[in-house]
């Protein structure tokens, strides 16, 4: 375990937050992965949890976007450190949220409810994303309107660097829905993709497996929903050993 030295923190709403640490310099991943993080406990060992590293894999720092859960085990300290403060880093990332575990195609689709738009807050700064796709568009859908702003900073943050915005030109697509508050497009995000909402929003046609490419992150029940539509759609599941059209992570959920 590295112990890494918190730098800034932001809080969003009182159930969602981000913070950014020091990175170790020999500290390797590729954009999209998680790792092990967390804080010391009481009885000496360390309370740790599976996080998406949410910077991209060439930042010098590592950020995450976090839920607050009151009685959580880690969220419930977790959600109080400040800068200074220490967080404890596992030594080695992975997951399947990684371009790798796709086959190559044209339009990219990155589907995520709540906190599971981490991984392509790190996707979608990384440059080679672009390069593999003429088109990524980026879903993001959360009970409330306020809880879309991480993904808003997200975008702002690319449209200001100028280095940024020469990779990703006008190839990225910022999609959001909610579904308890009024906003302009509300629903699940299964739903908008059931009845083509997303597709007509974006420009695109339902998804084709000869050139689209979908990863989904959210929770267990949003997993298995997406995952099916990709399935219905005759999209096939890839993985790091056998790259394919779809791939979900199944380490954790929001």
């Amino acid at each position: 375990m590295f112990e890494q030295t918190v730098l800034e923190t932001q809080h969003y709403t009182d159930r969602l937050f981000r913070f950014r640490m020091t990175r170790p310099s020999g500290f390797r991943f590729r954009s999209g992965e998680f790792v092990m993080i967390g804080l010391p406990g009481d009885n000496g060992k360390p309370l740790l949890r599976a996080y998406s590293i949410a910077s991209p894999a060439w930042d010098d720092n590592l950020e995450f976007f976090s839920i607050k859960v009151p009685d959580g085990p880690l969220t419930s300290r977790l959600q109080n450190i400040g800068e200074g403060d220490t967080v404890i880093l596992g030594k080695k990332s992975t997951g399947t949220l990684v371009l790798d575990a796709l086959r190559p195609g044209k339009t990219l689709y990155m589907l995520s409810t709540g906190t599971g738009i981490a991984p392509f807050a790190s996707l979608i700064r990384e440059p080679e994303t672009f390069e593999r796709f003429e088109k990524v568009v980026l879903c993001h859908t959360t009970r409330e309107v306020s809880e879309l702003q991480y993904g808003l900073d997200l975008i702002a943050e690319i449209e200001a660097d100028e280095t940024l915005l020469e990779v990703v030109g006008d190839k990225l697509v910022h999609f959001t829905s909610v579904t308890r508050e009024d906003y302009p497009v509300r629903g699940r995000i299964t739903n908008l993709i059931e009845d083509g909402s997303l597709f007509d929003a974006v420009g695109t046609t339902p998804f084709d497996p000869a050139v689209d490419r979908v990863m989904i992150c959210g929770s267990m029940e949003m997993l298995k929903d997406c995952a099916a539509l990709c399935e219905q759609a005759g999209l096939v599941e890839g993985s790091n050993s056998e790259p394919g059209d779809y791939v979900i992570e199944k380490a954790f959920a929001e």
